[in-house]
């Protein structure tokens, strides 16, 4: 299909992909749900598990074969100004006093899910069809249980934006754990990849990269913003392009080595000076990029989950126990980990609701999985049901926690007093 023939199909899916996902948003946020899982269930409705199956010429129709590369790429621009905000936002809300809770829980939110997702595919194995002939199954272990450890990090930065708990300890230590668990769950999946690959150097390239990186944010990044958005910077136009610039290289180095663009929209909102002209340009390029492009990205990973593989019933025994075992492991090992670092028990248990959630970066994974030749479409559907059942639990446990067990009146002003200054 050419250029000139693909345009008018995206348009016309764009429009589609806009309406469906903010009337899903709207119907489930009738029932307390944030709209970021509207977004996940309309990427669902979208493809073969409701559409295709219902009617697959429609499907085929909208979201032709050479137009789904598009919407990758779009999406992924709505990924990268969704985290360049929320690192801007984050910047001002971490707390001296939140690192060493927020190491505690990362690790055990990571050790104990991979360890039982690694131990349910071993299970696994001869019993449900969940493995790629051409994959050594200790690929596979090993994937499933990179998966289970995600949080999905931009996903919960979202809900804890939707449900205004940016200023709250659990909200800010969330946000922190949940940013260590990704870049290492990251790490650990590049690791698989290699093992898959039978070669090193992903793994190489992605923690020397990482180094550089940083390197790279505190001593060339952040003075250049800091010079670029201070009082005498240039004009407001250059200003925007050359924040968009460095936005979109860090996207770019942080995609070629492994950690995946929306680690570096993140550092670069991080490195973001507090200039009235810095949250101008926030707002100016995040906020139409992500409404507009963000919900691409749900659907391309709805186009490739087939629920319908779930009649299967060992597929479906699998996709229970990997469900059960993912909440057990991540909620558990998160609760336990803040209560042993002092945490009270109101925080520690709305810390373990929040890493609970999966969604998008799981997705991600999946779809990393897929590409690589290490995930079928089997071991893809049910993982993705982890990814839609965990975030779906994390609304209705906080509004529960809520009622039953409120967070003392003097958590905020005592995580305001520990901020960073600006």
């Amino acid at each position: 299909m050419s250029a000139s023939a693909l345009s008018p199909r995206f348009f016309a899916a764009v429009v589609v992909i806009l309406l469906v996902c903010r009337l899903v948003s709207w119907a489930v946020g009738r029932v307390g749900q944030p709209p970021v899982v509207g977004e996940m269930i309309a990427g669902v409705l979208l493809g073969p598990s409701l559409l295709g199956a219902v009617a697959s010429g429609a499907e085929n129709e909208l979201f032709p074969a050479p137009l789904r590369p598009l919407l990758y790429v779009a999406g992924q621009i709505g990924l990268v100004a969704f985290m360049f905000q929320v690192g801007h936002e984050f910047r001002a809300r971490l707390g001296h006093g939140l690192a060493r809770t927020a190491a505690a829980v990362s690790a055990a939110g990571i050790v104990v899910p991979l360890a039982l997702g690694a131990l349910l595919a071993f299970g696994a194995r001869g019993r449900v069809g969940i493995f790629v002939p051409s994959v050594a199954p200790g690929v596979t272990y090993a994937f499933v249980g990179v998966a289970m450890a995600i949080t999905a990090f931009p996903m919960l930065a979202r809900i804890i934006s939707e449900r205004n708990l940016a200023g709250t300890r659990y909200g800010s230590l969330a946000l922190a754990a949940g940013a260590v668990d990704d870049v290492v769950a990251w790490c650990l999946l590049a690791g698989v990849l290699a093992v898959a690959a039978q070669r090193p150097k992903p793994i190489l390239v992605a923690v020397i990269g990482a180094a550089v990186f940083a390197v790279a944010v505190v001593f060339a990044v952040r003075p250049l913003l800091a010079r670029v958005l201070g009082q005498r910077g240039p004009q407001e136009e250059v200003r925007i392009l050359i924040v968009a610039a460095v936005l979109f290289a860090a996207a770019w180095f942080t995609d070629e080595i492994g950690l995946y663009a929306v680690f570096g929209a993140f550092c670069v909102g991080l490195a973001m000076p507090g200039e009235p002209a810095a949250e101008r340009a926030v707002a100016t390029i995040s906020t139409p990029n992500r409404v507009v492009f963000l919900p691409l990205f749900f659907v391309y990973s709805g186009l490739n989950t087939r629920f319908g593989l779930l009649t299967d019933r060992p597929l479906l025994v699998f996709s229970a126990l990997a469900v059960l075992l993912a909440v057990l492991g991540k909620f558990t090992a998160c609760w336990w980990a803040a209560r042993l670092s002092g945490q009270d028990q109101p925080v520690a248990l709305r810390l373990g609701a929040l890493m609970n959630a999966r969604g998008l970066m799981q997705l991600i994974a999946l779809n990393v999985g897929l590409a690589a030749g290490i995930v079928n479409s089997e071991l893809f559907t049910a993982l993705v049901l982890v990814a839609l059942v965990t975030t779906l639990m994390a609304a209705p446990m906080l509004s529960w926690l809520d009622r039953r067990l409120p967070v003392p009146a003097e958590e905020p002003d005592r995580l305001e007093a520990a901020a960073v200054p600006g």
